[in-house]
Order: C-alpha cells, then structure tokens, then sequence
C-alpha cells in the first residue's frame, strides 16, 4: 500500500477514535480489562464496546462479510498505533474470551459459509465469549491422548470427559472441543473439533485458583453433553489438523505482533529506576550492574518489535501464521517475564507486598503479575514444546518426539 494512502487511512482512524474513544477510558485498559467480563456499570466502556464492533475495528483485518473491519495489516498496524497514541484499547478481545485470537481466525480458514455466517459477526461484535476445551488431566504436552468421547447419536453427538485448565469455560457461551470421534484408529486420527454451546444441563465447570490470586482457568466436565451436527469443524476424524492450526493462531496472538490490550498506564522501567532506585549526579540511574542489565533487557525488547516490524514490512501487510510465531512467541515471554524480575528488583522491598495499606495497588499488581507471568512460558504451548517446533519445522531436524 503507498504511503500516501497509509497516512490517509491515519487520518481517518484518527478522526474516528477521537469520535468514539471515551476519554474517561483513556490508560484503563489493566483496570478495565483485568475481569473477564467488562463491568456493565461502566456504560462508557460498553458504549466503547458496541462503537468498535459496529465498525469491525475490534477485528479489523477480518473480512467485512462477516463483520470484521477488511483493514490490510498494514493498516491496522497504523489503527493499533493511534490507539496507543490516545491510550485506547480494544475490549472485544476480552468479551469475545478466545473468539478473536483463537477460534475466529480457525473458523474463517475451516468453517462452512453457515458456519461463518453464524459464529464470526458474533464474534466481531463481541456478543459471544469462547473457551477452548483441549488439556485433559492426563494429555497436556501430549494432547493426542485425549479420552474425552463423543458418540453419533443420530442427529447430535453426546461428549463425555473431562478437561482442564479452560480458561473462562465458567463464564463462556461456546467452546471449541477436540475429542475422540474414532476410538480405534490411531490417536491422532481419531480426533475431532466440535464446537459447543456452553448453557445446558450437561457441562459443569470447577474455577482452579491460581497463586497469582484471580484465575481464568476451569475444570470443565462433560456429562452427556450435546454438540450438534453442523457445529463440526473441519472433517470428522480430522481434527488434529484444525486443532494444530487454532494453536498456530494462539501462538501469533502471544508473539506481541498484535495490538489492542495497550492503552494502559503502565511507567516505563526507566521512570520506575528513577522513582525507586534514584540517580547519580550525572543523572543515571544509581547502581551500574542494574543499569547495564535494564538496558540489555530494553535493547532486547527493541529488537523484537523491530523484527515484529521488519516481518510485517517484508510480507507487505499480509502475515501468514506460520512456525515463525513458536520464535516470536518464546521471545515475547522471555522478555516479559524479564521484565516482571526486573521491576520487583526495582521496587526493593516496596516489590514484595501481596495485600496491606504499606503498599501501592502498582507495588501489589507487580507482585501479582511476576506470579502469574511465570506461566506465559507454559500455556499455548510450553517454551521446550515452541523449541521443538523451531527445531523440526524451521531448522530442518529430526522428528525427536514418539509419534501416536
């Protein structure tokens, strides 16, 4: 796209936001965002919700047809930095739960045109909130040996099992399920994806508490539960194939490629060196170890949005998900986990509270989010899982994993 034509779209989404954006809005994102449902008491925030939806923006490179804004990726990267620049952000991608970042894109590429038409302009609005049913108590890493069942009834199949660690299954209207439609054939044959309606009698789910306090994640059990006909994604018995392929699209959403959960208030770790560490009388930061550290910590996250942006560049706006995203995605939780260690070491003893009035809301979300970001490097697929794929599908080597 030339130039000129970018900077007329700037224009544009420019002059849109500052229609639309709430200003009351403006740098709450970690606030507002941190639930997973936004509050409904919050009538500029839902107002914001509904405003984005209509214009598809909360989906923007989604096909218009169905609802999503038909923007190229070089567009909505200019849409995601006049966001930032406003300190907007995109709250369909909480009340859709895994609807846009997951399910959404699956469906587009393996959906019937029904399918599409029933499920994606929903998802665009962000009416419908998605959960994803794939762990099993005994196949996590190897999620082939799932045993969660669904049996032909006729005119519906009936589910039984169980899953774990689905995260807002509680709170979620759909889920994606794989189970087990051929109990014979070999484990990764034998697999498929069902989508489910969450409301009825035959699903309960248990929340699982996590030690960083509030926790997305569920036990969720199946007890004759029912999944129509139609709503099969892909070809039975070839849900491996959809299931790896959504995982794909998981881990693109975790690459810090995409946009729309910025917005926030968060300081810089310079300001943070500055208000807890102090400077010298040459205006650095105090202590040199730490001052070498935090800048190779900075440079490192430079250089993963300069390739996030070089990448964008080279495929002229139009990404593909491909094994790249295991990269991107290893690096983007190694340096936010990075970073959560570093603002504790900041924040000295001020970086050890959990509850109590001897410490601020920032201090006690800093403790809580280096908890909880320590699972950034297990969920979508752990850091030794991403290796292995970088291993076999970029670099060429050996298959070094049993085969089912």
């Amino acid at each position: 796209m030339a130039e000129e034509s970018l900077e007329e779209f700037r224009a544009e989404a420019r002059a849109w936001l500052e229609a639309n954006f709430p200003s009351s809005l403006a740098g709450r994102a970690a606030e507002l965002m941190g639930a997973e449902v936004i509050d409904a008491s919050e009538s500029d925030a839902t107002a914001w919700a509904k405003s984005l939806g209509a214009k598809g923006w909360g989906t923007p490179t989604w096909p218009a047809e169905y609802g999503g804004g038909g923007l190229t990726q070089l567009q909505a990267q200019v849409l995601n930095q006049e966001m930032d620049r406003i300190r907007a952000f995109n709250p369909l991608i909480r009340t859709a739960g895994m609807g846009i970042t997951m399910v959404g894109p699956t469906i587009l590429e393996y959906g019937t045109e029904e399918q599409k038409q029933r499920h994606i302009p929903r998802i665009c609005r962000g009416d419908v909130f998605w959960s994803l049913g794939y762990s099993e108590p005994n196949a996590g890493s190897d999620l082939a040996s799932l045993a969660t069942r669904a049996e032909d009834a006729g005119d519906h199949w009936v589910v039984n099992g169980q899953k774990t660690w689905t995260s807002g299954a509680d709170v979620s209207d759909w889920c994606g399920v794989l189970v087990r439609t051929d109990f014979d054939a070999p484990k990764r044959d034998g697999i498929s994806f069902l989508m489910m309606d969450m409301n009825q009698p035959g699903i309960e789910t248990r929340p699982i508490r996590l030690i960083g306090g509030a926790s997305p994640f569920c036990e969720t059990f199946f007890n004759d539960a029912r999944a129509e006909k139609d709503e099969m994604l892909g070809k039975l018995n070839a849900g491996w194939t959809v299931g790896k392929r959504l995982l794909q699209h998981e881990r693109q959403s975790q690459t810090g490629a995409t946009s729309g959960m910025g917005g926030g208030a968060r300081k810089s770790l310079r300001d943070l060196a500055k208000e807890y560490v102090g400077v010298d009388d040459r205006g650095r930061l105090a202590d040199p170890d730490l001052r070498a550290r935090l800048t190779d910590h900075m440079m490192d996250a430079k250089a993963h949005s300069l390739t996030i942006a070089r990448i964008t560049a080279e495929a002229r706006g139009n990404m593909k998900v491909s094994a790249a995203a295991s990269i991107l995605k290893n690096a983007a939780s190694a340096n936010a986990q990075k970073r959560a260690e570093l603002i504790l070491e900041l924040m000295g003893s001020s970086g050890l509270g959990w509850e109590g009035e001897g410490y601020t809301e920032e201090e006690i979300e800093a403790v809580r989010g280096w908890l909880g970001g320590k699972a950034m490097s297990i969920y979508g697929g752990s850091f030794e899982i991403q290796n292995n794929i970088i291993a076999k599908n970029i670099l060429g080597l050996p298959e070094n994993t049993q085969r089912g």
